[in-house]
């Protein structure tokens, strides 16, 4: 791209910062209240079955939402979303952490999810239109790759300390600090778009896609605390396919489609969405057995806990940033993800070997080492190959879509591994009733059982985007991804 009509280019490290910051916000809030829960449920007095909520209504609306924000900040300028986005994150965290009751703080969560839809997209798009040189780009990428796949264990390991040393509500609080000045700095740094079309926005496809991800994520939600077999279960999956059928139907003939076919249909862009939901299916569940498993089995506190999580953070974010920026410009996206998504399946494979009295550095800690290489590998240039070769008109609703994959991908993997880990763990204790420690030995089978589940889905994964996936993606290609056509203007 020519750095003339790119007026972000010579502030381009520091603008990387800021979206980095956003980004990092977002992420870790998805588990930064996990640890705090048990404080928040003895202040407000809500009940176990209810617990579930303070964490699904943040899902709900950020992954219902997430594909409109995407097409606004298109519309209306990825500048004005962004900073909007960042200040009604704020306001909303202020009140949860203000929350007196159980109705504010789930309200409050939604509300997070809603801005939240719209600063994740805006922010991953305005990543790409910043930077255009290939190897600058992999750079860029690798960055806001190691902080989408370590925001995670970055929220448990602020949520343990947050919780330990002052209170649940500063794990919302906290959100202020990253909010207000990572605003302040987007103001000074980002310039206006001004979008030379304004198509109208696809209101049907926007109420399918919004009330079909709503279905979807909330069937899987009743089915982890009911069953798959309840009727409030099977009842939100089918609604959730019939309207998502509904809204690809819809897409394909309207003038105007809140997603463009031709956003998802192409190889690189479709394998690389398949490849952040298999990220996201595998990821979260092994972040929630092992939380419970250092808790509940090895008596770690919660800060103990976050720091266990660190080597994680670490490798991960070394093979992010250092392996894409020299291998993905060179070998394409394709052996990164395929490899990185067997790495992380033999790290899933490892901490099967846990048992009621193994220990962390023995049996933990190289299956996390593991998991950190593979999701380092797969996260950056996955992010970066969902994004390139497409529209400029399009770069909001392409980086929606990443985030769609995370958050479905998360919240079906949690279910789907949680019913699994709790049929095994009352398989073990009905057929070994006279067992020493027999709770223990039962919630660790159930463990172990979603951690092979988890490697056969980063296996399948791995192999879905070995056939989908391109082997390279040509510089051509990133430089149209970031070709802009609007004008702009502070």
């Amino acid at each position: 791209m020519d750095t003339a009509v790119n007026p972000h280019h010579e502030h381009r490290w520091l603008i990387l910062g800021v979206i980095g910051l956003a980004q990092l916000m977002v992420v870790l809030d998805a588990t930064i209240v996990n640890i705090a829960l048990p404080s928040a449920q003895h202040s407000l007095g809500f009940s176990n079955d209810s617990r579930q909520w303070i964490i699904t209504a943040y899902a709900l609306s950020f992954g219902g939402l997430l594909l409109l924000g995407g097409r606004l900040g298109d519309l209306f300028g990825r500048k004005r979303v962004f900073i909007v986005g960042l200040i009604g994150f704020a306001g909303a965290s202020a009140i949860g952490g203000l929350a007196g009751s159980f109705a504010v703080l789930v309200g409050a969560r939604a509300l997070q999810g809603g801005f939240a839809a719209l600063l994740a997209p805006a922010a991953l798009s305005l990543l790409s239109t910043t930077f255009s040189d290939p190897k600058e780009r992999a750079k860029a990428f690798g960055v806001y790759g190691a902080i989408a796949g370590s925001g995670a264990a970055v929220g448990l390991l602020l949520g343990g300390v947050l919780t330990e040393y002052l209170s649940w509500r500063w794990c919302l609080y906290v959100n202020l600090a990253f909010a207000v000045p990572t605003a302040i700095a987007a103001l000074r740094l980002l310039h206006h778009e001004v979008s030379t079309d304004k198509p109208r926005i696809d209101i049907p496809g926007a109420l399918t896609s919004s009330l079909g991800l709503f279905a979807l994520v909330y069937g899987f939600a009743e089915a982890e605390t009911k069953s798959w077999t309840a009727g409030i279960t099977i009842g939100s999956l089918i609604v959730a396919v019939v309207l998502l059928v509904s809204f690809v139907v819809i897409e394909r003939r309207v003038s105007h489609p809140l997603l463009p076919m031709r956003v998802v249909v192409d190889r690189a862009r479709g394998g690389s969405y398949i490849a952040i939901a298999t990220v996201g299916m595998g990821m979260f569940g092994v972040f929630l057995f092992l939380t419970y498993y250092l808790q509940k089995n090895l008596g770690f506190s919660p800060v103990k806990t976050g720091l266990a999580f660190l080597p994680l953070m670490a490798i991960l974010m070394i093979a992010a940033t250092l392996g894409t920026s020299m291998l993905v410009p060179r070998f394409g996206p394709r052996p990164l993800v395929s490899l990185g998504l067997l790495i992380a399946a033999g790290g899933s494979v490892m901490l099967t070997r846990i048992t009621a009295d193994s220990s962390y550095g023995a049996h933990v800690l190289p299956g996390l080492l593991l998991l950190g290489l593979g999701l380092g590998l797969t996260m950056a240039p996955a992010i970066s190959s969902a994004t390139a070769g497409v529209q400029s008109e399009d770069a909001g609703v392409a980086s929606a879509m990443v985030s769609v994959g995370q958050q479905v991908g998360g919240s079906v993997g949690t279910a789907l591994l949680s019913s699994l880990a709790a049929a095994a763990t009352t398989s073990f204790v009905t057929s070994h009733s006279h067992t020493n420690n027999l709770v223990a030995h039962a919630a660790v089978h159930g463990y172990t059982t979603a951690f092979w589940w988890s490697a056969a889905i980063f296996g399948i994964g791995a192999v879905t985007c070995g056939l989908l996936l391109p082997t390279r993606i040509t510089a051509v290609e990133i430089d149209e991804a970031v070709a802009p056509t609007p004008v702009f203007a502070h």
